[in-house]
């Protein structure tokens, strides 16, 4: 196959520019800042805030990490079977456009969120979280559609660089909002949700206008058999199972990817919330070194596309999983108040948070077989990835709950990394992963 043209890769990757200020705004800097400060009882003495729900009492910090959870199962209950008739009906397109719509209005609806409307914020987040994870099924499957295998490392790094950059430029006038409240005349709570408000519109807008510039998806469906829509979908799900059974490689990678990404996304989504509640990083250090993450996630997206060439894939991947390990470990001993030491652990997480997804999401599109069930096959690389942040997010806020300190999680993490790499170290060694 040949590589799209310029026109359509533009497209894919600035989708990546719309949806990922979700990612930095409302999952990694100003919302968990925002949200423990709205669930927190104002005592400095107190190191561990709870949040009444009904009858149940919750840790906050664990609360918001079993939200997040929650969604994660949504997505991973319903993106198998979306996927496989989007790829039935040939219309991931519109699925796309659906979830990029579904999260943003979540986002945009964060602006009425605040300490009387904790239910109202809560579900807001799970939804915004169900959209952006959703669209990524469909966004993620035209990879290996547009870009040829050759190609697929460098325009999957390119994406993830666009993302980067179309964050950090809506993080910096957020920025300002958050700091300067008494410029626009508002507080710094109201500063908060006006930039909620102001991600789900940069993502609505943007995402909407480059969505219609991408291809539409190829029906497989045969005009002369009549099936429901729910029975074609699960028939096509099936049958990317059945391929996967002869796939050994590509199982393999996907159990590998299931530990190490586990990892990678629940330090990615704590990560805000352990540096405001563990360490006590004051706020604008916080959103500083959730920038600095950003702006080195940039040459190590690009950096690690490079390296797989040179190295391969898989041996790129192991580096950057040991990378991790060094990262939990710092991060474990970094003393309350360590801003210095935080902003460390933020260089070197962000040398290797956008590199290790990148060439993972590259991998696998290399891994598959050429087929036209390509929304299907990328359904199990999400379904792995949703499972692993259900099960990291709920292993971290139970330990938080139960040893009091969310510094034990962070090491409990270690244990999922070392698992990866082992099982990336087997797959490395199989005799049909030549290609990577």
């Amino acid at each position: 196959m040949h590589t799209a043209s310029k026109k359509v890769i533009h497209s894919w990757t600035m989708y990546d520019w719309a949806n990922s200020v979700y990612s930095l705004v409302i999952t990694s800097t100003i919302f968990p800042a925002y949200y423990e400060a709205v669930t927190s009882d104002g005592n400095e003495k107190t190191l561990i805030d709870k949040v009444h729900i009904g009858p149940f009492e919750f840790v906050n910090t664990a609360l918001y990490n079993y939200a997040l959870a929650i969604a994660f199962v949504i997505v991973a209950l319903m993106s198998p079977l979306l996927s496989s008739i989007a790829d039935y009906k040939g219309n991931k397109k519109q699925f796309l456009q659906f979830f990029c719509t579904l999260g943003s209005l979540a986002c945009m609806s964060l602006y009425f969120f605040d300490s009387s409307h904790i239910y109202l914020g809560l579900i807001s987040v799970i939804i915004a979280c169900v959209g952006f994870w959703g669209s990524l099924v469909f966004y993620n499957s035209y990879l290996p559609e547009i870009a040829a295998p050759a190609d697929r490392d460098r325009v999957s790094a390119k994406g993830f660089v666009m993302g980067y950059t179309g964050s950090v430029i809506l993080q910096v006038i957020c920025f300002v909002f958050v700091l300067k409240p008494e410029l626009f005349g508002i507080t710094v709570g109201k500063a908060s949700q006006v930039s909620f408000l102001l991600a789900g519109l940069w993502w609505f807008g943007f995402g909407q206008w480059f969505i219609l510039k991408l291809p539409d998806g190829v029906s497989i469906a045969n005009p002369e058999k009549k099936e429901g829509l729910l029975s074609a979908g699960y028939k096509e799900l099936h049958k990317v199972w059945l391929q996967l059974r002869h796939l050994p490689v590509l199982k393999k990678f996907l159990s590998a990817f299931f530990f190490y990404n586990m990892g990678v996304q629940t330090i990615m989504l704590a990560a805000t919330l352990y540096g405001k509640s563990e360490l006590n990083i004051p706020t604008t250090n916080l959103i500083i070194a959730i920038l600095i993450i950003q702006i080195v996630a940039i040459p190590g997206a690009f950096y690690m596309s490079k390296l797989a060439s040179k190295w391969g894939n898989l041996n790129t991947l192991m580096v950057a999983v040991l990378f991790w390990v060094g990262a939990c470990v710092v991060g474990y001993f970094i003393p309350r108040n360590g801003v210095v030491q935080f902003y460390t652990l933020a260089i070197l997480v962000g040398f290797v948070m956008g590199g290790i997804q990148s060439v993972s999401r590259s991998t696998y599109a290399k891994l598959m077989p050429e087929t036209h069930d390509t929304t299907s096959f990328f359904s199990f690389y999400d379904v792995t990835e949703k499972i692993a942040i259900v099960i990291g997010m709920f292993g971290f806020g139970v330990i938080n709950e139960v040893t009091g300190s969310q510094r034990n999680s962070v090491l409990a993490l270690c244990l999922f990394f070392i698992t990866g790499f082992v099982l990336l170290y087997h797959t490395s060694k199989h005799k049909e992963n030549a290609i990577i």
